[in-house]
């Protein structure tokens, strides 16, 4: 369960070519081997964040809104966590997916 966000709140994230063969851009912490999902309280945090994060060249990114307990649900199946940053890339906090209820 997150301490900073609802189930039923919007959350922001970063779309891996969207409209096509779109994904959620995951980053990986590589001391830590742990793969996950970068996401925002805002919009404008997303905007910023994405120029601090590890891209493909030639793919298209766009900030999108999600319900936070669909973003769950997704992570989860892919096996990621979620972590919720702000603009400069700190984290705020780190959520297990599979926890959630």
């Amino acid at each position: 369960m997150s301490k900073l966000i609802k189930d039923d709140q919007w959350v922001w994230v970063v779309i891996q070519n969207p409209g096509g063969n779109e994904q959620f851009l995951g980053q990986q912490d590589e001391e830590k081997g742990i793969s996950f999902i970068p996401t925002f309280l805002e919009k404008e945090g997303a905007e910023q964040g994405l120029m601090l994060m590890a891209r493909e060249t030639g793919s298209r990114y766009e900030v999108q809104a999600i319900l936070f307990e669909d973003l769950c649900q997704r992570a989860s199946e892919s096996g990621l966590m979620i972590f919720v940053v702000n603009a400069k890339g700190e984290v705020l906090e780190k959520i297990e997916p599979h926890r959630q209820a």
